[in-house]
């Protein structure tokens, strides 16, 4: 595998994507929100204007949760469904296929994360010019933290489509991933729970935790703002099992880690025997 190539591949679809008006519109929308947010989102709790850092990043968690995961998923599914005629020109090319898929999906990483930094960026600014430097840190971990949730949800559409060739098929899949990660899967970890008991549930809500990098990356971020007082089951199970706030965001971020190369590695396997 020659990183020169998965390189020219990856500028070559870095620029595509910029030109896509829904990159654009993404931009747009994810920059209006987290600045709205980040001058509104506390003003319930008695706080009004640009609030600090810790502030901002807890108003604007719920948005990176629900919104990047499904702009990921679209954007992935678009990309490698995309122009069937300028694939197999991709394709026939003397390179491996996990560098073109690899180039693809470093490219579409590349689009989404400029268009998230473009709105991080702007509330960032406006944050410092009212309150200052103060949690800049614990606000550029949290924005990491974004980041690599939308890589997590690109492997997992590369999958998808890698998957189903077809493309209607695969943003159906990817639909259903997006709402079984968002809002089913708690449903269904806290229903299995009912039937445990003591020692039992909070050894599955430890588990279980590491089946949604949604949740994954809600933790870590609650770990990394200090906001503990307002953790989930999972998340006070998490510390509990491992007594300390370093070793379990280390734990989380091997386990995205893991959510990151187990897709990517399936989805290489069964491009690797497809009839383009």
């Amino acid at each position: 595998m020659e990183w020169k190539i998965i390189l020219e591949i990856a500028t070559q679809e870095l620029t595509i994507n910029i030109r896509n008006r829904w990159t654009l519109i993404f931009a747009v929308v994810f920059g209006a929100l987290v600045l709205s947010i980040s001058y509104f989102g506390m003003r319930a709790e008695g706080f009004s204007g640009m609030q600090n850092f810790t502030r901002t990043s807890a108003s604007i968690l719920n948005l990176v949760l629900y919104l990047v995961p499904l702009v990921a998923l679209i954007m992935g599914t678009l990309s490698f469904t995309g122009d069937k005629g300028a694939t197999e020109l991709l394709y026939s090319q003397p390179v491996l296929r996990s560098e073109v898929q690899l180039g693809k999906l470093l490219g579409v990483f590349g689009s989404m994360a400029l268009s998230t930094l473009i709105g991080f960026t702007l509330a960032g600014a406006l944050v410092v010019a009212a309150n200052g430097m103060g949690g800049l840190l614990r606000y550029s971990l949290f924005v990491a933290l974004a980041l690599l949730l939308a890589l997590v949800f690109l492997c997992l559409a590369a999958l998808v489509a890698t998957a189903n060739q077809r493309k209607t098929r695969a943003f159906g899949v990817a639909l259903f991933l997006w709402f079984f990660f968002v809002f089913f899967y708690d449903l269904l970890a806290i229903g299995v729970t009912v039937w445990l008991r003591g020692g039992s549930a909070n050894t599955f809500l430890f588990v279980s935790l590491f089946g949604n990098p949604v949740d994954m990356v809600r933790v870590a971020a609650l770990i990394i703002l200090d906001g503990v007082t307002i953790f989930g089951a999972a998340g006070a199970a998490l510390l509990r099992f491992l007594g300390g706030k370093t070793a379990s965001v280390a734990l989380l971020l091997l386990g995205l880690a893991v959510w990151i190369c187990f897709p990517l590695w399936v989805s290489q396997r069964l491009l690797r025997h497809q009839d383009i």
